[in-house]
């Protein structure tokens, strides 16, 4: 590996992101998510294993550039979004793998309920929507650990037969609605306290499974557990809000920017530009993306290194 690569690589940090590849010319060869940055890129010069076919892609390699996000969730967003606007040369599929899906909550009386959508559409005011999120599987595994704390479903006014039996047996009534549905509406909104306060039940759910010797139960807490953590960590990439902005942050005479269109991440540019012509990108910059964008300016001049010339980011 080059001495210069190999820099840029040290530079990266431990956490999940996008990163590409561009070559002596400037154009992208590829375009992937990690979960950890820097150990992910290093895996291109140790060992490719089942990648083999990246070998001639590798060797032209000539300059590195990430986005460091603030989860897993909000990498495989941005991977998807970058991809569906230009797919590089080496990559092979347009948009990832996962799709995406919503999180419908029906707080009526009639038949009260959690659900996953694949879209937001044709919904009665009452019925709320969360989301986008990517991977139907990971969301229905977070709506049924959700209804394993908060049995939204058994709270209904209209319950009849076995299913009264069941609300019953589990102490849950009518009045037990207002509760549920304010909670799981906190945390599907990321509220830090709700959040936590689902994922410690889950947990000692868990436990108490593992203790009985259910350990296929325990597994299956496990993976909600898991996807309760997909569906509520940061994301910032796919958004309903249907805005147009871009979100721009300088340093060392590196302007990144994101650009989103219909609340999608579609752009990521990186081009050098004067501290004097960066004030007015700056200035548009929405206030809750500035941290990010810094961010990943401060991360994008550490990697440029001596190399800031002129690139655009999706060509």
């Amino acid at each position: 590996m080059e001495k210069f690569l190999s820099a840029a690589i040290a530079r990266l940090p431990l956490t999940p992101g996008v990163y590409r590849f561009r070559d002596a010319a400037g154009q992208v060869l590829y375009l992937g998510r990690a979960t950890a940055l820097r150990r992910r890129v290093a895996s291109y010069w140790l060992d490719l294993r089942d990648r083999g076919h990246l070998t001639p892609m590798v060797a032209r390699v000539h300059r590195i550039e990430a986005v460091s996000c603030d989860s897993v969730h909000e990498a495989a967003w941005l991977e998807r979004n970058l991809l569906t606007t230009s797919l590089p040369p080496w990559n092979r599929t347009v948009g990832g793998q996962e799709h995406p899906v919503y999180i419908r909550l029906d707080p009526r009386p009639a038949r009260p309920g959690l659900s996953v959508a694949h879209e937001p559409a044709n919904r009665p005011a009452d019925i709320a929507y969360f989301g986008p999120y990517l991977g139907g599987r990971r969301a229905r595994q977070a709506v049924k650990g959700l209804g394993r704390v908060l049995p939204l479903a058994y709270t209904g006014a209209g319950l009849r037969g076995t299913l009264l039996d069941v609300a019953r047996a589990r102490g849950l009534a009518a009045a037990d609605r207002g509760h549920c549905v304010e909670t799981i509406t906190a945390v599907l909104r990321r509220e830090p306290d709700a959040v936590t306060g689902v994922r410690a039940r889950l947990e000692e759910l868990r436990e108490a499974a593992a203790g009985a010797l259910a350990f296929e139960l325990a597994g299956d807490i496990t993976s909600e557990l898991r996807a309760l953590e997909w569906v509520t960590s940061p994301q910032r990439a796919s958004s309903m809000a249907a805005t147009d902005f871009t979100a721009s942050g300088w340093s060392g005479g590196v302007l990144t920017s994101f650009i989103s269109r219909g609340g999608q991440v579609r752009e990521w540019i990186q081009s050098s530009c004067p501290r004097t012509e960066a004030a007015a990108h700056l200035a548009g910059t929405p206030p809750d993306w500035a941290g990010f964008a810094q961010r990943n300016a401060e991360l994008a001049a550490a990697l440029a290194g001596h190399d800031t010339g002129s690139w655009r980011g999706n060509d």
